[in-house]
């Protein structure tokens, strides 16, 4: 055997060995602790794995729609690819949380082997695939984004499936049908695996202009056209169920209709580039507490990482500018940010999911160059070992930030993690029945379904009591609604409690005009506010009336005692609608005092303003319209 042969065999074998170890590492790194940590199940993943079983059962979803293109819930709807898969899964193993998370866990491991092999194919060098891969798997975004059961969980994974299409047809003469199949099919998945696709998708579709020459515009025009059929689905979908694709944006997005088209450019500008913000990408990432797929105050990516797709981005530009791969990477990096900037939160990680993909490719010249010269330059061999020590110790620190996070009484609160043990099972150990479900949102009934469907449970044994229902008196009931007290309650976990319902609830009826007294005050007023900010208030009330305010109750809907509030001008002209309700927590007899926690939104619209804040009476009137005194505060909004 030649020592050339022996040398290569001895490659083979050493790249084979790290391969190995790359793949049994990430399985390992990804399915650690994957049903404990997050700890709990989030609404949402209920929502998912639920969904999925009834599917996998009957397939119908929740409200018995057979083989729905999308899922209601929560007043949107869901994107059918991660449901159907896991749904399938479950007709296998049946439910269980397990399945459902190792769903987003092993294609967080499938994706980086497939950026490695993309990385590999682009560089030409088994080596640098290995490195891509291994720095996909240690990156924070991508791994995070593995760990909860929700449709985004695989939207890593289409991208790179799609750069793999677009990167197999770059060199390619003429695209063929097989092509176009390959580029269309994910183009779909793209669209129909999460919300952003809706924009991201078209946009990358667009892109494939880069690749446009005499011979292979006629892949591309057939790439168009397949691709515009299937999204007819899509649209019939949308004008059968009106806003129902459309009307999530209504909601996140900064689009007022009072909002001219200068406003709406420059809030576009000043989020696409906040979605860029280095301090996020590499110390805190998502700003937002309540996001679960992250953990607060660690980074997105990890500096060698992006400090190597910085360089890899030089390389191309001072060598590559006219390779239309190369551009298309640009553009789709590019484009990955448009999504989210279109929206009013600032980094929201899963609306910039494919953006740590891009950046992955953009680090694949930077490792080339870095080995190709190792092999010649001692000092470049020393500068590839620091960045490589570097990615793992970040990324091994990242890990004990990540797992250390599963004791958080945040992290347990978001994901509901005492629900099962302190609510739902001593529900169904108290041997009534039925237990009745009483939501301050159309949202947390869900969680005793899937819990129920786990425990094999029938789903007969829990009533979902309608809007301002009672449940029967001594009835057992499980609710998350706030500002109505309950003398018997059995336990509580943030924001569910099970109590026993009292007895059948006093008859309302519309308060006389001498009733509609009230003192009003507040504790530490705030002066300022930005945009749109939820201000939370404690609101001090008095009865100086003459007749008992009647307290909170769950029937009382039409003559309920509430707190309410309007934003009024400089001039005092009532500047929005109605903002923020708080019901009375108890009856508040004439004389008596009560402290009410209060949540109001900033106006859109920066500027002086007055915050009112006043009583009503549901259905009848409010205080301030027979004569009773409002609390007004001054209140300056900011742009955010």
């Amino acid at each position: 055997m030649s020592k050339q042969a022996s040398h290569n065999g001895w490659r083979r074998y050493r790249l084979a060995v790290l391969l190995a170890l790359v793949i049994l590492g990430g399985l390992a790194l990804y399915t650690f602790r994957v049903t404990r940590n997050p700890s709990g199940f989030f609404i949402d993943e209920s929502s998912v794995a639920y969904n999925a079983y009834t599917i996998s059962q009957s397939g119908q979803d929740e409200f018995g729609n057979s083989w729905p293109l999308f899922f209601r819930a929560f007043g949107e709807y869901k994107n059918p690819v991660f449901v159907y898969l896991v749904a399938a899964l479950f007709k296998i193993t049946g439910p269980s949380i397990l399945t459902a998370r190792l769903v987003g866990a092993i294609a967080g491991v499938v994706t980086a082997l497939l950026l490695g092999l993309l990385g590999a194919r682009v560089s030409g060098r088994r080596e640098v695939g290995l490195l891509i891969a291994a720095s996909a798997l240690l990156t924070p975004w991508l791994f995070e984004l593995s760990r909860v059961a929700f449709e985004v969980a695989l939207y890593p994974l289409v991208v790179t499936l799609f750069l793999l299409g677009v990167q197999r047809v770059a060199a390619k003469t003429k695209w063929n049908w097989l092509d176009v199949g390959c580029l269309t099919s994910t183009l779909v998945l793209l669209t129909y695996t999460y919300s952003i696709g809706r924009l991201f998708a078209p946009l990358l579709a667009l892109g494939l202009v880069f690749f446009a020459t005499r011979q292979r515009w006629s892949g591309i025009l057939r790439t168009w056209v397949i691709y515009i059929l299937m999204l007819v689905p899509m649209i019939v979908f949308q004008r059968r169920h009106a806003e129902a694709l459309t009307g999530r944006f209504d909601v996140v997005s900064y689009f007022k209709p009072e909002s001219s088209v200068i406003e709406i450019g420059w809030q576009f500008i000043k989020h696409y580039a906040a979605n860029l913000n280095p301090v996020k990408l590499l110390v805190s990432g998502d700003p937002n507490i309540y996001q679960v797929a992250h953990v607060s105050g660690t980074p997105a990516m990890l500096v060698a990482t992006l400090s190597l797709a910085l360089t890899g981005a030089w390389l191309v530009l001072r060598q590559r500018k006219d390779n239309a791969w190369w551009r298309f990477i640009f553009y789709g990096l590019a484009a990955s940010v448009v999504p989210a900037s279109l929206t009013a939160d600032y980094f929201h990680m899963l609306r910039l999911s494919a953006l740590p993909v891009f950046l992955l490719v953009l680090a694949v010249p930077a490792f080339a160059w870095l080995w190709n010269s190792s092999e010649r330059r001692s000092g470049v061999r020393v500068l590839l070992m620091l960045l490589v020590l570097l990615t793992l110790a970040q990324g091994a620190f990242f890990q004990w930030q990540y797992h250390a996070s599963a004791r958080s009484p945040w992290r347990r609160h978001l994901f509901d993690a005492d629900y099962p043990q302190k609510i739902f099972d001593n529900a169904v150990a108290s041997g009534a029945r039925p237990i009745y479900l009483a939501d301050a949102m159309t949202t947390p009934y869900i969680q005793a379904y899937w819990y129920a469907t786990l425990k094999g449970i029938p789903l007969s044994e829990f009533v979902r009591l309608k809007p301002e229902e009672s449940p029967p008196a001594r009835a057992l009931v499980i609710s998350t609604e706030e500002g109505c007290s309950q003398p018997h309650v059995l336990a509580q976990v943030d924001p569910y409690r099970l109590y026993i319902a009292d007895e059948h609830p006093r008859p309302r009826a519309p308060l006389p005009g001498s009733a509609f007294r009230a003192d009003i005050s507040v504790r530490s007023a705030p002066a300022t506010g930005r945009a749109g900010e939820k201000l939370q208030l404690r609101v001090r009330v008095k009865n100086t009336g003459d007749n008992v305010w009647p307290g909170c109750e769950r029937s009382a809907g039409p003559f309920q005692v509430s707190l309410g509030s309007h934003w009024l001008n400089a001039s005092g002209q009532v500047a929005s609608k109605e903002e923020g309700r708080s019901p009375l927590p108890a009856d508040l007899a004439p004389g008596q005092e009560a402290e009410i926690s209060f949540a109001v939104d900033a106006p859109a619209q920066p500027g002086d303003y007055f915050l009112e804040i006043d009583l009503l009476q549901e259905n009848v009137a409010w205080f301030k319209s027979k004569g009773s005194q409002t609390y007004r505060t001054r209140v300056t909004v900011v742009d955010d």
